[in-house]
């Protein structure tokens, strides 16, 4: 009996952006989880540099770091991907201490992998969920999980991605946006527009996750210094009317026809007053999850709907957790925002969403990689030449 062929997955964990260590917390989760009967892993951590290493050692490496919120150590082969098709094959970077010369490159070799079958970006925020990466694995004609250039790009800018959703006619919070410039110009503009809109308002990064640089500002007075913290991270900066009551969320599995979990809902503990990067990732207490969420099964399907109907809406494909704000009883509920590369940690709810719904963690990544190549089979059915007619 001849044995099965393995898949090699290349996992990018890492990279250029203030999301960096909980990719590597994420990483370890997901290359953990992987079947090693199914699976030849090809561990790729980018450092905050954007250079990428291959790492033997990556589960050791990553389950001593990423508890401590350590960055990427140094250390591993330097790599790069060519962004042409080539065979699926990352190639040894120049600057490894020999000339890139075809004897050094032969030499080399031996520490390469063959071609890629698919790529895992478990990367989370700028260069990595915001259509960069995507677009150099599309140039390369690489399969990977998860959304595709454009959808990348739509989910990681929250402005651009609320009025797609308030244009299909799902429900988002009234909010503004507001560039450095203007605010640096007209500094009475941002106060006016929180005036408006509120207090508390919410004042945060446009295009960022893992709530960084987010701050619930009660009033004027505080406005100034969270959007000092929020440009600090962005150019363009949001700032949202506050819909206390509830966090709800929902994990969304597809392509052109997906499937959303089972509800969830965050619970903030102790002195946070909102789902914050402490909370989330440095306070072990700060946050409880429910899952199930207390919902009716009315209130259930409607949210599974809206997350759905936000899915398709920003055009996405692979996964997506949606994210919904909503008041105590239910009387409104809003998108608040979607992730396309949603957290895989310990306490991520994507994957627990779907533990709870009947679908086991190494069932899930089978299935998003399952997805990923069905995706690129239907790209490359395109054509991409054409034949003039003739009359």
């Amino acid at each position: 009996m001849s044995e099965v062929k393995k898949i090699r997955v290349g996992v990018l964990f890492g990279g250029r952006s203030s999301e960096h260590e909980i990719s590597l917390r994420s990483a370890l989760t997901v290359m953990s989880a992987m079947d090693p009967a199914r699976y030849e892993v090809v561990p790729i951590g980018i450092g905050r540099d954007g250079r990428w290493y291959l790492r033997a050692d990556a589960i050791r490496m990553l389950a001593e770091a990423a508890p401590r919120l350590e960055a990427l150590a140094g250390g591993g082969l330097e790599v790069s991907l060519l962004p042409h098709p080539a065979g699926n094959s990352l190639v040894e970077a120049p600057g490894n201490g020999r000339r890139a010369a075809a004897g050094s490159a032969r030499g080399a070799g031996r520490a390469l992998p063959g071609p890629l079958d698919v790529v895992f970006p478990v990367l989370h925020g700028s260069y990595g969920e915001d259509g960069t990466i995507q677009g150099l694995l599309e140039l390369a004609g690489i399969p990977y999980v998860g959304a595709g250039v454009l959808g990348s790009a739509v989910g990681m800018d929250k402005d651009v991605q609320k009025r797609l959703l308030r244009e299909a006619g799902l429900p988002v919070v009234r909010y503004a946006a507001i560039e450095r410039w203007q605010w640096r110009e007209h500094p009475e503009r941002a106060a006016d527009l929180a005036r408006a809109l509120e207090y508390p308002v919410f004042v945060k990064p446009n295009a960022l996750g893992s709530s960084v640089g987010i701050s619930k500002v009660k009033h004027a007075r505080a406005l100034e210094a969270a959007l000092e913290d929020a440009f600090a991270y962005d150019r363009k900066v949001l700032i949202e009317a506050a819909c206390e009551g509830r966090e709800l969320e929902c994990a969304v599995l597809g392509n052109e026809r997906p499937e959303a979990s089972i509800p969830g809902e965050i619970i903030v503990k102790g002195h946070h007053e909102f789902y914050s990067y402490e909370s989330k990732y440095v306070d072990p207490a700060g946050a409880e999850v429910k899952i199930p969420a207390a919902l009716t099964a009315a209130q259930s399907e409607h949210l599974r709907e809206l997350a759905a109907g936000a899915f398709r809406a920003l055009g996405l494909r692979g996964m997506a957790r949606v994210d919904f704000l909503a008041r105590p009883a239910l009387s409104e509920i809003y998108v608040n925002e979607v992730n396309t590369i949603p957290g895989f940690t310990a306490i991520s709810m994507y994957p627990k969403l779907w533990e709870a719904s009947g679908l086991s963690l190494g069932r899930l990544i089978d299935r998003l990689i399952e997805l990923a190549l069905e995706e690129h089979r239907a790209r490359a059915a395109l054509k991409i030449t054409y034949e003039v007619k003739e009359r």
